[in-house]
């Protein structure tokens, strides 16, 4: 089996304000949208698409959750806080600020308008090979 891309699909309640978030503020593109539907695409990052909770393209023991408890994570090469500071100056509430932690990576986090929280990691000691 050889994998050509990978996708996360998040539920969400509105799917144009996810989708609005994560082009305007971390430079997705849309490829495609529906009502209710949207895949974002990104050259260096997984594709997400997003769907409205209740669809019935999911089966029904999911429809009523929504993307709840998980992080969504970007690690960046560098200048982790410049991205901080470019996302506070464009009015996102950033819902952790930067902060490193002990086994070596920087990061901080902002929450999408569904509650989607986004992680924006830069490793401040390379991880081991």
């Amino acid at each position: 089996m050889k994998f050509v891309a990978s996708t996360v699909s998040l539920t969400v309640d509105d799917v144009a304000a996810s989708r609005s978030f994560l082009v305007d503020h971390l430079g997705f593109s849309v490829q495609m949208a529906a009502d209710g539907f949207a895949s974002l695409t990104r050259e260096d990052a997984a594709d997400i698409v997003l769907l409205t909770r209740g669809t019935d393209v999911l089966p029904p023991e999911f429809r009523d959750r929504h993307a709840d408890g998980l992080i969504l994570a970007f690690t960046v090469a560098e200048g982790i806080a410049e991205h901080e500071k470019r996302l506070r100056d464009a009015g996102v509430e950033i819902t952790m600020p930067l902060r490193e932690e002990p086994w070596g990576e920087r990061l901080f986090q902002v929450t999408d308008p569904n509650g989607v929280v986004i992680q924006i990691v830069e490793w401040a000691t390379p991880p081991e090979s």
